[in-house]
């Protein structure tokens, strides 16, 4: 394992943020928002967000950027060391979650920088990882073997991953978490909300994402299949074609055509679903690492 990839797009609680082919990073969201503040970013090849759900006392977030080199950036609320990534070296892929970024390194190993008191940032002792993922409250790994170990809150049993197997793919919502399988088959653990008995019964699937209070997944043939709370018209997506990636937010989804062109569903309250100008690339990654 020695390329470095990820997200080309990540939704989060209130702005959407993009890899151009440059190496660049698009925003969308309160241009005034440190989270959006990342002009001066090259040479990124993968993002993440510091997703949240959405609550009066939920809002401020940051953005994380993965170079080419295997260093990492990270710009917005800091309030907990979450953005205290400078000296991380050896980097290849990343994951922000509520006050927290994790990182897989080329030995397999995990990092973490932000808040331990919930227990998700434990994740030194982890091995043999070729990915993470961060939900709110909770963090998630994937081994080289295709299982995935999880720590941090379980109150809905979001960490419930220890007999999964096959796996080619994990993210992690606010209180559910989702694996893609070998078979293209979707498993999902944690709050029943989050359309878990949907996604259960879609086969086919390419790529995942879980949203705060949805699931989201792309099929082999570029269709976008959605479950789990829609208030937001966050899980309005079926008439997307030619999709290789998605983004699930708090409240809103985006999605990566082949031909770069990124699509946007749900809410709008801080501009965070303005892509529609965007292009963005590598177009062929998954929306998880």
């Amino acid at each position: 394992m020695n390329d470095r990839s990820g997200a080309v797009v990540a939704a989060g609680r209130r702005h959407s943020v993009g890899v151009a082919p440059d190496g660049s990073v698009l925003t969308a969201g309160n241009p005034e928002a440190e989270e959006c503040r990342v002009g001066e970013w090259s040479g990124i090849v993968a993002v993440a967000v510091g997703n949240v759900h959405t609550a009066p006392n939920t809002g401020r977030s940051h953005t994380v950027g993965l170079r080419a080199d295997g260093t990492v950036v990270a710009r917005g609320w800091n309030n907990d060391g979450q953005c205290d990534v400078d000296d991380w070296r050896g980097v290849l892929g990343v994951a922000a979650g509520w006050r927290r970024t994790l990182a897989v390194l080329e030995d397999g190993t995990a990092r973490a920088a932000g808040r331990r008191g919930d227990g998700a940032g434990d994740v030194e002792p982890w091995t043999d990882l070729v990915a993470v993922a961060a939900g709110d409250w909770h963090s998630v790994g994937l081994r080289a073997d295709g299982t995935a170990v999880a720590v941090g809150n379980n109150r809905r049993g979001q960490c419930e991953v220890a007999g999964w197997r096959g796996l080619r793919a994990v993210d992690a919502g606010y209180l559910h978490t989702v694996a893609l399988t070998e078979e293209g088959r979707v498993l999902v653990t944690g709050d029943r909300s989050a359309g878990g008995s949907r996604a259960a019964a879609w086969s086919d699937v390419v790529a995942v994402s879980a949203g705060s209070h949805h699931t989201v997944a792309v099929t082999s043939d570029g269709r976008v299949l959605a479950a789990g709370e829609n208030s937001q018209g966050q899980c309005e997506v079926s008439s997307w074609r030619d999709v290789v990636a998605v983004a699930a937010g708090s409240t809103h989804t985006l999605g990566v055509r082949a031909d770069g062109c990124v699509l946007a569903a749900g809410t709008n309250d801080d501009g965070q679903c303005h892509t529609s100008g965007w292009w963005v690339g590598p177009a062929d990654v998954g929306s998880i690492p």
